[in-house]
């Protein structure tokens, strides 16, 4: 277990008060890290406080991931508050927006999917790239639905995927001379988050646990676990690699 330590790391997470953001911030606090967080819509202070009992630093701050001037204001103002490098960056904001089907997609559907989704990565990197320490590691939130094509009316989103894990090899290339290494995770269907108890109906998400091999839903822990490997020295000759969580829907 000593190669899962983190204990003097310091570790972002962005959508980290919910769902697998919340759970990979307790891990990487349970594993020793301190966790910055960034959340929108719902408040980070109980996740603050559950790091803080574990013993690690915490702090938290509202963000709008597709906005560039929030982004490049509380991104470095977040890592100072932890000191002055970041081991650990965690992409994980993200979402669906909204179901369309190919005729329902407009560019401005397009263009918000793809701003959460991919902008955001690129410029949540951006802002920490100039403190992130050598040897650190980003790990992106991929998706199953990029190599499926996603379900119905997720078209854009998958693209965007798509475009994610894409941009998560280009970023292992650009960024392994600094000694940082950049790897995603890409989950299937995970159950007991906002994402699918707003968007997939509970027919739906009982046929998405029928398509795995395992015959259940992921946890948000299952995917948080990957984080944590991602994040630790376990990993270190992993680079530009796509970490598939979906309990076998590959083979169903």
């Amino acid at each position: 277990m000593a190669d899962f330590d983190l204990t003097g790391r310091t570790a972002l997470v962005t959508g980290g008060n919910i769902g697998i953001g919340q759970a990979a911030a307790l891990a990487l606090a349970a594993h020793g890290a301190d966790v910055a967080l960034t959340f929108h819509r719902h408040d980070g202070e109980g996740t603050v406080q559950a790091i803080q009992a574990l013993g690690r630093r915490a702090v938290a701050a509202r963000l709008d991931v597709t906005d560039p001037a929030a982004i490049a204001q509380i991104i470095p103002q977040l890592i100072a508050q932890l000191g002055k490098r970041l081991d650990i960056l965690f992409n994980n904001a993200g979402g669906l927006v909204e179901r369309r089907g190919l005729s329902e997609i407009t560019p401005d559907h397009f263009a918000s999917v793809f701003a959460v989704n991919v902008a955001s990565t690129i410029l949540v990197s951006q802002a920490a790239l100039p403190v992130m320490s050598i040897g650190g590691r980003i790990i992106n939130m991929g998706s199953l639905a990029a190599h499926t094509g996603g379900g119905g009316g997720a078209l854009a989103y998958a693209a965007a995927k798509g475009a994610l894990h894409t941009l998560t090899r280009g970023m292992a290339k650009e960024l392994a001379p600094r000694g940082i290494l950049v790897n995603a995770v890409a989950p299937g269907f995970i159950g007991d988050t906002p994402f699918h108890d707003t968007f997939s109906t509970a027919e739906a998400q009982a046929a998405m646990v029928q398509q795995t091999l395992v015959k259940r839903g992921g946890r948000p822990e299952d995917v948080a676990a990957a984080v944590v490997f991602l994040a630790a020295s376990t990993a270190s000759f992993m680079d530009g690699e796509i970490l598939e969580i979906n309990g076998g829907s590959w083979f169903s």
